[in-house]
């Protein structure tokens, strides 16, 4: 019975924790910022509006999009392995501004 409830608990802090959005900020430091705070590898550096202006122009679909299948050297994902499509969306928003 121990078992069973030790299970339950970790499949519901499991699931608690993917269905809440991460902060663009949290997920910038973890996954982005490697790249994008020194542009490396033609990354639009962080707070560089200009830069991100032409991809925002896409759509916000389209850069998710991007990043789940990666784009030039960036690899799938962004270096996130644990990001929601939301929490994309908080990053780069974060990044853009």
């Amino acid at each position: 019975m121990k078992k069973i409830v030790a299970l339950a608990a970790m499949a519901t802090l499991t699931m608690a924790s993917n269905v809440m959005a991460q902060d663009g900020e949290a997920v910038y430091q973890k996954a982005c910022k490697t790249c994008h705070e020194m542009g490396i590898a033609g990354a639009p550096k962080v707070h560089d509006a200009a830069a991100w202006e032409p991809r925002l122009g896409k759509g916000m679909d389209a850069l998710v999009g991007s990043v789940k299948t990666g784009m030039n050297a960036m690899p799938p994902g962004g270096m996130c392995m644990d990001c929601t499509d939301e929490d994309l969306k908080a990053a780069i928003e974060f990044m853009s501004k």
